[in-house]
């Protein structure tokens, strides 16, 4: 799914229109529908809502839903249209014609002073006062407003974004000026702003409503962000064929493991086996072998020279993948042998967390990363890497930069991981949940990203696949163990079956909407 400006989301509604022989208000009346089957699936008739809209679309859409809810028989609805300016959008005032008409509807057009109604705990605010066309801050009475229904504890739903939030970047705006939703109801596409952190606080839960606009302007539209789906997903995975073997799927190298972290070494070779590479050698520390022998016995095991670290990371066969960095700490001679390899590698690789690390403490071996290298770093990893960074946007867009410099595919891990290819695309993941915030997560998508390179996907692939797989894994695993009781090895477990999941279209867990 793209993911589209505000922009291109005004031109959308327009060539909707126009291909449904419609006009902007059946649009909206389509919209607000949409809006007040929600509300009614969630709230009893008995309810106390109280209904803020501006002058503009998003208060139309306000208006229109407040009037369906009361025609359905929410009685205990007051509602409130500011039109300071004296100035109302085309569609909002033909909204607010339909709605005086009803018989004792509560409705106070807010032209100067405002006196606000006393909000509770118990109460619903329906906020329509600005959405994702907003050019500029909150300001003035707005600001006093937004920040009386914070504080009031009433339970609050916003359309299409809260008021004040930007559907794009919102970097140098104070957040505390914004409507802090419980619930944002947005329409057929999600905002580019839903997908940072220091947003989430202010979205709330948000849930897409399907308004059928037009699939074929939404075809033809570009955009550098997407939202990744199974059906983004289903057509990139290769059958297996009857009359294949072993080598047939790729063999994977895994630079894994130190005394003490070998389990980091057996959660990366199990998942670069589950998600069905062909061979997977692993090569860690001497004294690991027993240990990853025992644990996963389909993987082969090279021990290195030294028998607490990796101090030499040569390549003795044809492997189509090579995976460094989980627990292989960051002792001088595994970056020595970190930067022997760069200098002489020509096979696909995948970096991760000491080795990423490693690179951090010699800077220069970023410049030596072949071309379409895939990096997985988490959010201190990144920063190490690429200097701090103040928020998660400020952070994606450091990322596209670099991906851009360096030529290379960086998944930066986190509740929507970002894929970052170098030519500025972004792919955030749609599949994942919070219990996969555990030790291990990430060497587990290490293996599977591997595993996908090893088979022959091109780089930019496997770290989608990987990352959309490893997310929908963790949800499988969260339905069995919950998300305070699974650990790095459910989410292992549970690979297989994600592929099978999306190859079979079967039902996908933990949707967005």
């Amino acid at each position: 799914m793209r993911i589209f400006t505000s922009e291109q989301l005004g031109e959308l509604d327009t060539a909707t229109c126009e291909a449904q022989n419609i006009d902007s208000i059946q649009l909206m009346e389509r919209t607000a529908n949409a809006v007040a089957c929600e509300i009614i699936s969630r709230f009893l008739p008995s309810q106390r809502i109280v209904v803020v809209a501006g002058p503009g679309n998003n208060g139309g859409h306000a208006l229109a839903a407040a009037r369906m809810l009361l025609e359905q028989g929410y009685r205990n609805i007051e509602i409130f249209l500011f039109n300071i300016n004296g100035k109302l959008g085309h569609d909002c005032n033909e909204e607010r014609k339909q709605l005086i008409m009803i018989e004792g509807v509560d409705f106070t057009e807010v032209t100067r002073e405002f006196n606000p109604p006393y909000l509770s705990n118990n109460d619903v605010v329906i906020d329509g006062l600005f959405g994702s066309g907003l050019k500029q801050p909150l300001q003035g009475g707005f600001v006093a407003l937004t920040r009386y229904i914070n504080e009031s504890g009433a339970f609050v739903i916003s359309l299409d974004v809260p008021s004040g939030l930007f559907g794009e970047w919102n970097d140098n705006v104070l957040r505390r000026d914004m409507i802090h939703a419980n619930l944002t109801l947005t329409f057929q596409i999600p905002r580019l702003s839903f997908f940072f952190e220091e947003n989430a606080d202010v979205l709330g839960t948000w849930k897409l409503l399907d308004i059928d606009l037009d699939n074929e302007k939404r075809k033809n539209m570009q955009s550098p962000y997407m939202l990744v789906e199974a059906r983004s997903i289903r057509p990139l995975l290769h059958p297996r064929r009857p009359f294949t073997a072993k080598r047939d799927y790729g063999s994977a190298m895994l630079f894994c493991g130190s005394g003490g972290m070998m389990g980091a070494a057996v959660m990366a070779a199990e998942a670069c086996l589950r998600s069905g590479a062909g061979l997977v050698t692993v090569h860690s520390a001497e004294q690991g072998i027993n240990i990853v022998q025992t644990a996963v016995p389909e993987a082969m095991f090279e021990p290195d020279k030294n028998q607490y670290i990796i101090s030499d990371m040569s390549l003795h066969h044809e492997h189509q993948a090579v995976a460094i960095g989980p627990g292989i700490g960051t002792h001088q001679l595994t970056i020595d042998a970190l930067e022997t390899l760069l200098k002489n590698c020509h096979v696909p690789l995948v970096l991760d967390a000491d080795a990423l690390n490693c690179i951090s403490r010699k800077p220069a071996l970023l410049t030596l990363l072949p071309q379409n290298t895939i990096i997985t770093p988490h959010v201190g990893e990144f920063d190490r890497l690429f200097g701090e960074q103040r928020s998660s946007e400020q952070r994606l867009q450091k990322a596209i930069e670099m991906a851009q410099y360096y030529n290379i595919i960086i998944v930066l891990k986190g509740h929507f991981t970002a894929i970052v290819r170098p030519t500025g695309k972004v792919y955030f993941n749609s599949t994942g949940n919070p219990g996969m915030a555990t030790a291990g997560a990430g060497d587990v998508l290490v293996g599977i990203i591997t595993s996908f390179v090893a088979q022959g996907y091109l780089p930019e692939h496997a770290a989608t696949i990987g990352a959309y797989i490893h997310g929908l894994a963790g949800d499988l695993a969260e339905q069995e163990y919950g998300e305070a009781g699974m650990t790095a090895t459910d989410i292992t477990k549970y690979i297989g079956r994600a592929i099978r999941t999306i190859i079979n279209r079967e039902n996908i867990p933990h949707p967005l909407y």
